[in-house]
């Protein structure tokens, strides 16, 4: 193997000395050919240059140079190019007998001309035509062609590995998938955590490619295609590189994107091609990444018209699930949009199963962080259960990114080891951005406390709010202060009490400046609040039926993706339906604030202190705030679902 790079590497090197040295010995030659066709020879005698003999620095007519011959005015004759011209030495006794050279067009040597300078006595020379030997002047003619066309032979064979070159004219049909016998990913299945479900549907498909008699003795058909659904950093593509590790048969990967061209027809070619070349070497296994830039729902553009990406998923559908049909080739795709991909395509035959690879639960966010932490030196009191249970709605490649934040704020720290307080610092860097300097405009700053305090007063005394985690003053991102809560790991069903609760905590903010400035003094702090509270409190009226127009969907859930789509289509629901729709949002946005401006107005004492105290630390921990705030009023128990771990 290292042979033949070895070999490879000079053959590219030899390639580009040649390239180089082509244009060098084209220039030579031409210079060659240039000056051995010039009759200029440049003599030179004790360091002085004497002009050639073959110089003049006027013309005469051939009439007037046999005048000057009879008259006595030539002193010699040099004879160039056969007769044809030759170089006079005159002297003019008007010029006080100064020699000058002329020029004369001769008819040719004739033997009249030689008798007349020989009778007057007139020394001449004639000059021999300087000739190239003939093999020189034929190599000579042949050399700058020779080079050009070896040149564009070299240039040609160069661009074939360039996208659009002359080698690659009839090569944009050509599949641009990556392919692996034995794909090398140093990815396994022990390498993947917290998809136990997802793991053991793929891990079926791996055992078929390895032993298919274990499902064909009881009838069993391996699912045709996979596809993998969930939100983005959640180990789809892990999963991909999982089983191309541990299926040991030829695997062929690429995206959705690189079968789509600017070129009609392309993107159909190279799903042929594909298709074609895993025939032949199957059984193997197809992944397709972010098919969604394919798959798209067809007739979804302006027009409904036919283009490029539609005859290429048309191909695809053919390829997948046609006559010929694709014995032994396993299709897996992997995609954070299913909502926009075409019916068809998710049919079974084509992908017999959707696997939906969500965002992990605490034990798979442990079992995440060991695979993550094998490299990290964590301190001794700092565990992996506690990072867990701190980082509730993180995926796989949040959990990474975390642990790796961590370690850099460590060595930037100049620690040995990562502890909860880096741990802390990074799970706000993720979420919330790079940490600002503090503010030191008390006004500003105090403005922000009341503010944030109203947040974390709100969500400890209502009861199905979630629990405060830190309170802090320190801007990150573009927040001037952060309250910070602890969801609940199970979020699959939220009810209306926390839903107004969770209105109410986003408008704690404006209610604690309304009651300590007064309404002439309330900032635009609570802006993002306010879109917030506008986005729940519309989704409860019209689509969880939480409000006096009943139980009823009025919106749809699923908002069209596509431009162009259902233009002319009229809207759900009618005008008198949509100002109704508006006032009870209104109303119960209003409600909410009122009962919490009427929490922060009972409470005006403890937020004071609190108040002084974050302003002095500038963070605060849910527990020592939960216990300061005991201090003024009695705290409700908080209902949360058990996190086990075990």
């Amino acid at each position: 193997m290292k042979i033949y790079m070895w070999n490879k590497l000079m053959n590219q090197k030899l390639k580009t000395i040649i390239l180089w040295a082509l244009p060098i010995i084209l220039v030579i030659a031409l210079s060659y050919q240039f000056l051995s066709t010039s009759n200029i020879d440049s003599l030179k005698s004790n360091g002085t240059t004497i002009a050639p003999k073959n110089s003049a620095v006027a013309r005469v007519s051939y009439g007037r140079f046999l005048d000057y011959i009879k008259s006595g005015r030539v002193t010699s004759v040099d004879i160039f190019d056969g007769g044809r011209n030759a170089v006079i030495e005159t002297v003019d006794s008007d010029l006080d007998n100064k020699v000058q050279r002329l020029r004369v067009d001769l008819p040719g040597l004739t033997p009249e001309l030689i008798s007349n300078l020989k009778n007057e006595g007139i020394s001449f020379d004639v000059h021999p035509v300087k000739t190239a030997p003939p093999a020189l002047g034929i190599l000579g003619n042949l050399l700058f062609p020779a080079i050009l066309i070896g040149g564009l032979i070299l240039l040609a064979r160069r661009s074939n590995g360039m996208p659009g070159g002359p080698g690659q004219a009839m090569q944009f049909g050509k599949s641009k998938a990556k392919f692996a016998m034995n794909a090398d990913t140093g990815v396994v299945f022990d390498d993947v955590a917290g998809v136990n479900e997802a793991k053991e549907d793929l891990e079926e498909v791996v055992t078929f490619l390895k032993k298919p008699e274990k499902f064909t003795s009881v009838g069993a058909r391996i699912p045709k295609g996979v596809l993998l659904v969930g939100p983005p950093g959640t180990g789809k593509t892990l999963l991909a590189k999982a089983i191309a590790g541990e299926a040991g048969v030829p695997f062929f990967s690429l995206a959705g994107s690189e079968f789509v061209e600017m070129f009609v027809g392309v993107g159909a070619s190279r799903v042929r091609d594909l298709f074609k070349k895993a025939k032949e070497n199957s059984p193997c296994i197809i992944f397709i990444d972010e098919i969604d830039a394919v798959g798209r729902q067809r007739g979804a553009g302006i027009g409904g018209g036919n283009d490029e990406r539609e005859q290429t998923l048309n191909q695809l559908l053919t390829e997948m699930d046609g006559f010929e049909g694709n014995s032994g080739i396993i299709i897996i795709a992997a995609t954070n949009r299913p909502d926009v991909l075409d019916s068809a395509l998710m049919r079974p035959g084509r992908f017999d199963r959707q696997v939906t690879v969500d965002a992990p639960d605490i034990k798979g966010r442990l079992s995440i962080l060991e695979v993550h932490s094998k490299n990290k030196t964590l301190q001794k009191d700092l565990t992996l259960e506690s990072i867990a249970r701190r980082t509730p709605g993180f995926t796989g490649a949040d959990l990474a990114n975390l642990l790796n934040e961590a370690a850099i704020l460590t060595a930037r720290r100049r620690k040995d080891s990562i502890s909860i307080l880096e741990i802390d610092d990074s799970v706000d860097r993720i979420v919330a951005g790079m940490e600002g300097s503090p503010l030191t405009d008390g006004r500003s700053k105090r403005l922000i406390a009341y503010h944030e305090v109203g947040h974390a007063i709100i969500g400890t005394l209502v009861k199905a709010h979630d629990p405060v985690q830190k309170v802090t003053v320190i801007p990150r991102g573009q927040a001037k202060g952060l309250t910070w809560f602890t969801p609940d790991d199970d979020q699959s069903l939220i009810s209306r009490a926390n839903l107004k609760a969770r209105i109410m905590g986003a408008l704690g903010g404006r209610a604690a400046e309304d009651v300590v400035f007064g309404e002439g003094e309330i900032t635009t702090g609570a802006g993002g609040d306010f879109q917030q509270v506008a986005s729940m409190a519309r989704q409860m009226v019209t689509r969880f039926g939480m409000s006096n127009l009943g139980p009823i969907a009025l919106e749809g859930g699923n908002q069209e993706v596509f431009v162009g789509r259902d233009l002319m289509t009229r809207s759900e629901v009618s005008d008198s339906i949509s100002k109704q729709i508006d006032e009870s949002v209104r109303v119960m946005v209003k409600d909410c604030y009122k009962q919490t401006y009427s929490i922060i107005s009972k409470n005006r004492e403890a937020m004071d202190k609190l108040v002084d105290l974050l302003i002095e630390k500038e963070t605060l921990d849910g527990e020592e705030f939960v216990k300061i705030l005991s201090e003024f009023t009695p705290i409700p128990e908080k209902e949360r679902s058990p996190q086990i771990l075990s």
